[in-house]
């Protein structure tokens, strides 16, 4: 059958990863006249508001210049480690990938193959630092065209627009929030296009006033090697392969739970809900579990219903912060279809609906928590998340798609 594509999935850009760490690469992907830059400002993107349909907005070179710098990739990785000092603001920046489409006016670059598109690019305009004056004139500017920043949880981009800003956001709060090496709680460096962080092994901040070079040992007599005040004490980082910091994903399990007798779907609600709104179950994945296996732990914490088996429906990237929501649908068995909420207190409710009555909620019902019904829903009726939560689409696909029919999908 056909592959669901959930909403932040389905980037038009080919992220060409290997280039990554091409510097040369990056350099003329910087400055091609085909790339585009997205501004994001505490994670928020720049968008514009003014069609139909929020869409990302996007500037050129000449506009972030004045944040970025002439050629923040003039250097080479290794030249970066060896050039490091934590005392330097560095605007974060991430190669999202390129439009292979832009053939036409996009770069062309021959590396082992030759590839062809308008490379895209994020860059962090949040004021701090050493640029916060620049960004604040920045933001200004754009400002003053008529675009501006997206409030609160981005849902209403274009399905394309929305999985480049998944990437963006994700990627430009991991680098955020792993400012320092977890093994020896040195600040670490941002290379491969903001997809790596690593343990430089020199801190040009570590420079005394004093060189220690030429120190004569008073015991021997003899004058000490000269030492190199920029190396930074040994850390574990740096040898064999884990030398290198890699962003995050959560494993999410979501999943849609129909009885024995598969005419009714489990639903639960939290207290945050809004009154009525119901939702599948969900929670993260464990160490050393398979995604069955959490399906069917999660399903019993939460509600005490015991599942037998379980079918991967679709994923969808989720970044807030960073997860990876793994939806499924599984099935109860006859005798484990009592609902218990007492082995954890996280869901305030859990009910088993008809289908029929998921059907109306799924027309005249759904919303996002914090928007209103439909105008068709009345007062006591079900209501269900909107068609850009990946549950929404697994109920769709189960109460409407014949998702656990008889009929084969593949």
């Amino acid at each position: 059958g056909k592959e669901t594509a959930n909403y932040f999935s389905g980037s038009p850009l080919n992220r060409v990863g290997f280039l990554r760490g091409d510097h040369q690469f990056l350099t003329q992907a910087l400055k091609h006249p085909s790339t585009s830059f997205l501004l994001c400002n505490e994670l928020q993107p720049l968008v514009n508001s003014s069609q139909a349909s929020d869409r990302l907005a996007w500037l050129k070179f000449a506009d972030i210049k004045r944040v970025v710098g002439e050629n923040p990739y003039k250097s080479s990785e290794e030249e970066m480690l060896n050039m490091y000092d934590s005392r330097s603001y560095v605007p974060q920046l991430i190669f999202l990938g390129i439009d292979e489409k832009r053939k036409e006016d996009g770069l062309r670059y021959q590396g082992k193959n030759v590839y062809t598109g308008a490379p895209h690019f994020a860059v962090d305009v949040t004021p701090k630092a050493s640029v916060k004056e620049e960004c604040e004139k920045l933001i200004k500017d754009v400002q003053g065209r008529g675009l501006d920043f997206a409030k609160g949880r981005v849902m209403g981009l274009i399905a394309s627009d929305a999985a480049i800003y998944a990437e963006a956001r994700q990627l430009l709060d991991w680098n955020a929030r792993n400012p320092f090496c977890a093994q020896c709680g040195q600040p670490t460096l941002s290379v491969n296009g903001g997809f790596k962080r690593t343990c430089p092994p020199k801190d040009l901040a570590r420079t005394n006033s004093k060189s220690s070079s030429g120190v004569t040992n008073a015991l021997s007599n003899v004058p000490e090697p000269p030492t190199d005040e920029t190396a930074r004490p040994p850390c574990a980082t740096r040898k064999g392969v884990s030398n290198l910091s890699f962003p995050r994903t959560d494993p999410t399990v979501i999943m849609a739970v129909v009885n024995h007798a598969g005419d009714k779907i489990l639903l639960g609600r939290s207290k945050r809900f809004p009154p009525y709104w119901y939702s599948t179950l969900a929670g993260f994945a464990e160490p050393a579990e398979s995604i069955e296996e959490a399906v069917r732990r999660e399903v019993y914490e939460e509600s005490g219903i015991l599942v037998g088996r379980v079918v991967i429906h679709s994923t969808q990237p989720w970044p807030y912060p960073a997860n990876l929501m793994i939806g499924a649908v599984g099935q109860s068995i006859p005798e484990g279809e009592v609902i218990d909420l007492g082995n954890d207190p996280e869901l305030e409710d859990a009910k088993w609906y008809s289908f029929e009555e998921v059907r109306e909620a799924l027309r005249v019902g759904t919303s996002g928590i914090g928007e209103e019904a439909g105008k068709d829903w009345k007062e006591g009726g079900l209501r269900l998340p909107p068609h850009t939560a990946i549950a929404n689409q697994i109920i769709t696909s189960v109460v409407c798609n014949g998702f656990v029919s008889g009929v084969p999908k593949m």
